[in-house]
């Protein structure tokens, strides 16, 4: 999807101030705004002729410099004053880095959302974005496909953040009957691909997909700037509720497979379900046991109420994962954990057993180096 020239949207908006222009629509606020997600959908909102004026929250500057910047932590109830005006919040400043410690980030992620709700309240904010994942809806055998927005949140807390998203997800529900006139509106992206690092994109950094026997997958993508275009449709209200966004469709394992050109690699779901949760456990994978659930069932969205409001996705699930693997060529990931350029290469030639030997050698080496202290 084709956009002007990041320097050429910063111009114009300088040098033409929406005010002067004669723009009546909303004063936003984007929290999270110096990186990722935030500055995508700063850049985007500074650009819209829809948009009156774009407040940017983080704890750095970014490089938007059309945005009126204001640098704190969302967990600091100052913040209050900082969204006075604004008219609508997207709260995007989360964490979700697989290498965060799991209670710092828990800590980070529900006290800032709670704060950024509750001085969305005081500063008179009318209108809260939150951005979820469609994995909050759980990834069971027994799931239609696709799912509905309606669907009931079957997820645990056994995945990656996927504890904090359902937090959230509560916060979300409360806000209206805590702060009467404040609207939430909770946004729930499928496999989200473009600059990210996840435990799902890196299952495509493997030199084999590791695949459960007698499960199910089904596979759908969501692009950066696709999760962009629907927060600005709930931004300036075309569409409000709980909203889920990915791609049209899904793909099979056996399409992803042939799409990828990497091979599977079968384990039985007490092999690979008992390797992970130990290999995690001792330390040596970020991913938790309960990531895997996400490559073994679905979990695909339908996004009706994105599409009855006219909003369509770009990108294709195809098109998603060939950007996806072109991104994590060169990177070599076995079972969550990174591997060296000389770990890999020993991998590439490990074949189809390259997961249990890469896992048990990491094991080995760990257990002579403690010896070693």
């Amino acid at each position: 999807m084709s956009s002007p020239d990041p320097q050429v949207r910063a111009a114009r908006n300088e040098s033409t101030p929406h005010a002067a222009r004669g723009v009546r629509g909303p004063v936003v606020a984007v929290t999270g705004a110096a990186s990722g997600i935030g500055a995508l959908l700063t850049e985007r909102l500074v650009a819209s002729d829809e948009v009156k004026q774009v407040i940017a929250i983080d704890e750095r500057r970014g490089d938007c410099a059309a945005a009126q910047w204001h640098i704190l932590d969302v967990r600091d109830p100052a913040i209050a004053e900082k969204l006075r005006g604004a008219d609508v919040v997207v709260h995007l400043a989360l964490d979700l880095d697989l290498e965060t410690d799991s209670a710092a980030r828990t800590a980070y992620n529900v006290r800032g959302t709670q704060t950024v709700l509750t001085a969305a309240a005081a500063a008179g904010v009318h209108r809260v974005v939150l951005c979820t994942s469609a994995m909050v809806y759980g990834a069971l055998e027994d799931n239609e496909l696709p799912l509905s927005e309606d669907a009931e949140l079957r997820a645990t807390a056994e995945a990656t953040g996927v504890g904090d998203l359902l937090e959230i997800e509560r916060l979300a529900r409360r806000a209206p009957r805590a702060h009467p006139g404040l609207n939430v509106t909770v946004v729930r992206p499928a496999v989200l691909v473009g600059g990210t690092d996840t435990a799902l994109t890196r299952y495509f950094e493997s030199p084999r997909l590791l695949v459960v026997a007698g499960s199910r997958p089904a596979w759908q993508f969501c692009h950066v700037e696709d999760l962009c275009s629907a927060l600005e449709y709930a931004v300036l209200e075309k569409v409000e509720g709980e909203l889920a966004v990915g791609c049209d469709g899904w793909l099979e394992q056996e399409e992803v497979e042939e799409l990828s050109g990497i091979r599977r690699m079968e384990l039985p779901s007490a092999v690979a379900l008992g390797a992970a949760a130990r290999l995690h456990r001792i330390g040596l994978t970020p991913s938790p046991a309960g990531d895997l659930a996400y490559t073994m069932y679905p979990w695909v969205v339908s996004g009706s109420r994105l599409h009855d409001a006219g909003w369509r996705p770009q990108w294709t699930n195809e098109e998603v994962l060939a950007e996806l693997l072109e991104e994590v060529s060169g990177r070599h990931t076995v079972a969550g954990r990174r591997l060296g350029r000389k770990d890999a290469t020993a991998a590439g030639a490990a074949g189809a057993t390259v997961a249990l030997l890469g896992a048990a050698a990491v094991v080995r080496r760990a257990r002579k180096a403690r010896r070693r202290i």
